[in-house]
């Protein structure tokens, strides 16, 4: 998984309030070309990290995963270079399943 550091971790965090939401918007709360986000969201949704919603098929709208919340909340992990981050979401997420 390769994320780009910062954009997509604020991508997750505008996310992690559960709303659904889009790249127009999401691209204009953080500053940023609405293109480039748009080529973002698909990237974290081929990663689990966002579901793609509906109501309609392509209604461009997306919602954070279980997965991308554990991504979100491990930002400082990503950046360190000893870290499998890949390896520490499985295992966090195989945690919170457990629960």
């Amino acid at each position: 998984m390769r994320l780009t550091v910062p954009t997509d971790f604020e991508i997750l965090q505008i996310l992690s309030n559960g709303r659904r939401n889009n790249a127009i918007n999401i691209a204009a709360h953080l500053d940023k070309n609405r293109s480039y986000v748009n080529t973002r969201l698909p990237v974290l949704a081929d990663y689990g990290l966002l579901d793609r919603v509906g109501p309609a098929p392509n209604s461009g709208l997306y919602e954070i995963t279980e997965k991308g919340r554990i991504a979100a909340s491990h930002r400082a992990e990503y950046e360190d270079d000893d870290v499998d981050f890949e390896a520490l979401i499985e295992r966090k997420l195989a945690e919170h399943a457990e629960e």
